[in-house]
């Protein structure tokens, strides 16, 4: 069993820029957990949780369209932890992120169904 905990949301105006980090531990002893693979998620209020960034085992990275050139999906070179640096937000992009990982294939990677393990998210809220 793997917890994954996000950190680094907030508020910022639009044009501004935030990095999450999400960390994991292997349970149940908390041993640093390796992200062989992994993807950013956002969900606002009554919409689906959608795809923003994903780096799969195969390294192929991928974004949504409307992030790409704006957010950069990342590890550290240990692979500990997993990074969404965001820049030039919008006020669309608000929502709370998800950092997921145990990706069950690499050829939908922006899909949450493909991801076995879930963090609990971090707020980010983009204002006008």
């Amino acid at each position: 069993q793997v917890e994954l905990v996000e950190s680094g949301g907030g508020s910022v105006q639009a044009g501004g820029s935030l990095r999450l980090s999400c960390v994991g531990f292997q349970l149940p002893y908390r041993v640093p957990y390796t992200f062989s693979d992994g993807g950013w998620f956002r969900q606002v209020p009554g919409k689906e949780r959608e795809g923003v960034a994903s780096i799969p085992y195969n390294g192929l990275i991928d974004y949504k369209d409307s992030v790409r050139d704006r957010f950069t999906i990342s590890r550290d070179t240990t692979r500990n932890t997993l990074y969404l640096q965001m820049k030039n937000l919008r006020p669309e992009d608000s929502g709370l992120y998800f950092c997921a990982s145990g990706m069950k294939s690499p050829w939908a990677p922006l899909l949450d169904e493909m991801y076995t393990e879930w963090g609990q998210g971090t707020q980010v809220n983009v204002s006008a």
